[in-house]
């Protein structure tokens, strides 16, 4: 997995036992891989005003199989596994645009396989955009397997470049009365994670730490939000329209930006009006999209490292937010188990998208197998 914060690359080694909705996954290890600076500012520019040439954009995507190949090199020999014990590569690719029913997760599968030797499943999203849904979140399939309980409701939150939540009923039955054995989810992205506060790194070029992020949200603890921008962030629709939805780091951006304006505020104050506008949204979103009471919230992605975030939305949300890890997953590995578990699916001929979270009309089979060259 390479998500929207785009710092690298998060690899799961899964075993997985079991099809559809009886699948269950044991982690035997996880590595993760940075980005070059370069590739990583080549994504950011790409996606920030989505003008390429089709020379880079084919560049992009060898540099880009690169870095999943090394990455997935490196995850076998940690685990001592070889490529023929791999039933599959899931790799999701690089979002460069998202607004449904369009969406480009860029990569080459081709040249993934080659480099590894291991089939590839990918580009999980369109096939549930076909059916008529927003091609996410998909991974509450994996979030109702790996963490629902008998008698607590809980909410999963990812906090990457953009939050998102998934709400699991207590119980431990399935289905809808769809008749596709798909458990009564409700998942959506309720705005922001990190990508405000990596905006705002990339305009002030010079920060401390040598990163281009905040990190920990150590200058962000330093400021005060900006009250008149976060109102003003809030009144967008988005974050009062229903699910399904779905949104982006640009389209993020353009509302931040927009409720900003001209006020010009220092740059810890900027970091801190970010990080309350993802804790705000967060809290907004189980408040008011949620049928039941909230047992407990557990927590994953790179934002659970930004203490200013977590502080802020502690006061939010008034509950103890528990990390993935207290369950056996590190925080970098929940998306990219749920994408193994989305590849088991697809090599099994199961669908894995859930229509009640992503709007589409039927469950589909997600994902295209691209197969391994002897």
């Amino acid at each position: 997995m390479s998500g929207t914060s785009v710092d690298g690359v998060d690899v799961a080694v899964v075993r997985v036992v079991g099809r559809g909705w009886r699948m269950r996954a044991e982690l035997l290890g996880q590595v993760s891989v940075g980005f070059s600076p370069g590739l990583r500012e080549a994504i950011f520019q790409m996606r920030g005003d989505g003008r390429v040439s089709l020379a880079d954009l084919a560049e992009m995507g060898r540099e880009l199989t690169l870095a999943y190949a090394n990455a997935a090199r490196r995850a076998m020999a940690k685990c001592g596994i070889a490529p023929a014990d791999v039933a599959c590569i899931a790799a999701h690719g690089q979002t460069l645009f998202h607004a449904p029913p369009l969406t480009i997760q860029w990569f080459d599968p081709a040249l993934l396989a080659a480099l590894t030797g291991c089939a590839v499943v990918s580009d999980f999203r369109r096939a549930d955009c076909a059916a008529g849904g927003q091609g996410a979140p998909l991974v509450p399939y994996a979030d109702w397997m790996l963490f629902r309980d008998a008698k607590v409701n809980r909410v999963l939150l990812n906090i990457g470049g953009i939050a998102n939540v998934t709400y699991l009923p207590a119980g431990r039955g399935s289905g809808t009365g769809s008749g596709t054995g798909a458990p009564a989810m409700i998942a959506f992205d309720t705005g922001p994670g990190n990508c405000l506060s990596d905006q705002i790194a990339r305009e002030n070029a010079t920060l401390p730490h040598g990163r281009g992020f905040d990190l920990g949200g150590r200058i962000a603890a330093t400021g005060t939000p900006a009250a008149a921008v976060v109102d003003g962030f809030l009144s967008d629709p988005y974050f009062a329209s229903p699910p399904p939805k779905s949104t982006d780091g640009p389209e993020m951006w353009r509302i931040f930006a927009q409720s900003r304006g001209r006020r010009r505020l220092a740059l810890n104050d900027q970091f801190a009006t970010a990080c309350l506008c993802c804790a705000r949204t967060v809290a907004m979103g189980i408040r008011r999209q949620l049928p039941g009471q909230v047992g407990q919230i557990i927590a994953a992605g790179g934002g659970v490292r930004n203490k200013t975030i977590m502080r802020f939305l502690a006061g939010e949300l008034g509950l103890p937010i528990h990390t993935t890890a207290k369950f056996g997953i590190p925080i970098e590995a929940r998306e990219a188990m749920a994408f193994a578990l989305l590849a088991a699916a697809t090599l099994d001929g199961e669908p894995s998208n859930v229509p009640s979270v992503t709007g589409a009309g039927r469950a589909v089979i997600l994902g295209s197998v691209t197969p391994r060259q002897r």
